[in-house]
């Protein structure tokens, strides 16, 4: 963990210490939500995947808060006291555990039954700076996580599970179950809701599946190491500049493994995103006379993202593919 991160988890540890002292009014934890939610399920998401699943999910049923707002890099968060007390008073947290340690440490103390780590509702694995078209997972049926696991992403697991829509789909799946269990009351409803949505994710599988089939490469170079299940999953080669923390920095040797990569495998684009600086990506196209185009990890929705939800994203995320990869 580097100094930056030490700081966010330590800066959290005050914030929660401080919020808590006046909390016992705000720790409801009954299924429908109590007042706080209006009689709805009180969910709390920690970064935009987690909101997505939570709000297409629950539906009418629940009122999420999510605590990383918009254009905020989840990894750099830090809690203030008024969202440590949005934890405690949850009804319902859904995080990805190992993406962002200030949140892991709050939730810890949170205290809240209904406490999901998405991570283990779908097999986690790990991946490196580069990731080649393995597809030992492919058609796997994982059999469900469970509440309040243990098996999130550490260990230096990938955490960008919600970029393969077959992996995100499992996730969704559990969801949809965990928040059957949290109200009961409202069980068919989540249920239908988990379907629709599983149904959107195998037609989106099923577009990425056909349109990046046939490429003149399979190989393409982004920001930071985020695609590793997404090039599993399809088949193709990702090359980061860095590796799956965004802010690690890149050393001479690798610009020059990238810049050979480059060569050897008729590159055409670099990638950049949205929340992270696209410095060394712009760089690296300019010394290799190769276009740059954003492909994006949807960590978070701005004005500058390419779409307004998940699902219009990854389709301009597939689009950006099939141009860069010369896919019909």
């Amino acid at each position: 963990m580097n100094v930056r991160r030490l700081i966010s988890t330590t800066a959290v540890a005050g914030a929660t210490a401080l919020g808590l002292v006046s909390l016992s009014a705000c720790s409801g934890t009954s299924a429908a939500g109590g007042d706080k939610g209006g009689g709805k399920l009180d969910v709390v998401a920690s970064f935009y995947p987690m909101q997505f699943l939570a709000e297409q999910i629950g539906g009418d049923r629940v009122e999420v808060t999510t605590l990383t707002k918009p254009g905020v890099e989840p990894h750099d968060l830090e809690l203030k006291p008024r969202q440590a007390s949005e934890l405690r008073g949850a009804d319902y947290i859904l995080y990805l555990k190992g993406v962002q340690p200030a949140v892991d440490e709050a939730i810890a103390q949170s205290g809240v039954e209904h406490t999901v780590d998405a991570g283990t509702l779908t097999t986690m694995e790990s991946h490196g700076t580069d990731v080649g078209h393995d597809h030992g997972h492919e058609g796997e049926e994982h059999e469900g996580g469970h509440e309040g696991g243990e098996h999130g992403a550490e260990g230096g697991a990938d955490p960008h599970v919600w970029l393969d829509p077959v992996k995100y789909a499992e996730v969704a799946k559990g969801v949809g179950d965990s928040m059957a269990k949290a109200d009961p009351a409202h069980a068919a409803d989540y249920r239908k809701n988990t379907e629709t949505l599983v149904g959107k994710l195998k037609s989106l599988d099923a577009r990425f599946a056909a349109g990046l089939k046939n490429g003149t490469t399979k190989t393409f170079i982004t920001t930071h190491s985020a695609f590793g299940y997404l090039a599993e999953r399809y088949g193709l080669d990702q090359h980061g500049i860095a590796g799956i923390d965004p802010e690690s920095e890149p050393s001479p040797a690798r610009i020059k493994e990238l810049q050979a990569v480059a060569k050897q495998e008729k590159v055409s684009t670099v990638f950049f995103e949205t929340l992270a600086s696209d410095r060394t990506a712009r760089t690296l196209a300019k010394d290799t006379g190769l276009r740059t185009d954003v492909l994006d990890p949807l960590e978070g929705i701005t004005d500058r993202s390419r779409g307004d939800d998940y699902l219009s994203v990854m389709e301009s995320n597939l689009a950006a593919l099939q141009k860069a990869l010369g896919a019909k």
